[in-house]
């Protein structure tokens, strides 16, 4: 079942529903629609109607990377921008450290990766950078000494981590307080329904004593946790099906059911429950979900509206566990 989302609606109510990204002064529509199929199995038409779709309903809030389609996904959400004039309108996250250009996070990699991205997205600052990976082959302050200095030249407004550990992101807290650097605010994880530990251990003590604004990627399990892949069938003829194929067992569609039933008495579909038990949790601003038709945007975007009762929010909390 597809949630109709009204895009009459006035603007106003879309903003009503924003959050704010840690301690930053950055408020985002709480889906962000992730940029990693743009220029991959989404053309610039595609990806056009995918953002128009997100944006008309009230969206703010990309989420890309230097890396993702070799940097394509950055010049077409920068394209998007320029051609409807938005782009004071539209908060834009974006990591380095995976470019096949500047690879890792030395200062020189950091400030010439930065600097690509704001050429391919067409702007003179990124709202939100992330260090989309840990490298350990960098002291952190050489890292974290390059970041604050884009930040105090206005080209980043805030950064946080992406591939840390809680231990990564104490020492991180610790290096900028005593260097006086711009701390972290916010983090990208792995997390959702068929994957918890990860997340619901060290990093959510952290992420609540730091006040990190929490982002979950692949929040939908590759699209299982949306139903498309009720079958093995269905997993094998989906170019992407392999991906998802790791959640076809019995928990993952007990998980299926669960959000079936809860999905039905909320008038919704099973993936805007799956992203609205992610909002229920504390600290998640906004769940990253990637669209690769217009017509799959509704269903992420309503999640934002969905309103879990206690009793549905553990259900979920069980049948995943």
């Amino acid at each position: 079942m597809t949630t109709a989302i009204d895009t009459d609606r006035p603007q106003a109510s879309a903003r009503s529903l924003h959050r704010r990204v840690g301690l930053s002064d950055l408020h985002v529509f709480p889906l962000a629609i992730s940029g990693n199929v743009f220029g991959w199995t989404s053309d610039v038409m595609a990806t056009n109607g995918v953002l128009d779709a997100y944006a008309d309903a009230g969206g703010n809030f990309v989420d890309t990377a230097d890396s993702y389609a070799a940097g394509r996904s950055e010049i077409m959400i920068g394209n998007w921008m320029r051609d409807r004039r938005n782009r004071p309108d539209m908060v834009v996250a974006t990591k380095v450290g995976k470019s096949g250009d500047n690879p890792g996070l030395s200062a020189r990699a950091v400030t010439a990766s930065v600097h690509a991205s704001l050429e391919r997205l067409r702007t003179g600052y990124i709202d939100l950078l992330y260090l989309h990976i840990d490298d350990d082959t960098v002291p952190f302050e050489e890292t974290l000494f390059a970041v604050d200095e884009l930040i105090r030249a206005g080209k980043v407004r805030y950064f946080g981590g992406s591939d840390h550990t809680g231990n990564r992101l104490i020492e991180a807290r610790i290096a900028a307080a005593q260097m006086g650097l711009a701390p972290m605010v916010a983090l990208q994880n792995h997390y959702n329904l068929l994957h918890r530990t990860e997340y619901e251990g060290d990093l959510a003590r952290v992420a609540d004593r730091q006040g990190l604004g929490v982002m979950p990627r692949f929040a939908l399990g590759s699209g299982f946790l949306t139903g498309k892949y009720r079958s093995r069938a269905d997993i094998a003829k989906n170019e992407r099906g392999a991906e998802a194929a790791k959640y076809f067992n019995r928990r993952g569609l007990r998980v299926l059911a669960c959000l079936d039933r809860i999905a039905a008495a909320q008038q919704s579909s099973p993936g805007s429950i799956a992203l609205a038990w992610l909002l229920s949790k504390p600290h998640v601003v906004a769940p990253v979900a990637s669209a690769s038709h217009p017509e799959q945007v509704a269903d992420l975007v309503a999640a934002a509206r969905v309103q879990l009762t206690r009793t549905q929010v553990a259900e979920l909390d069980k049948v995943s566990a």
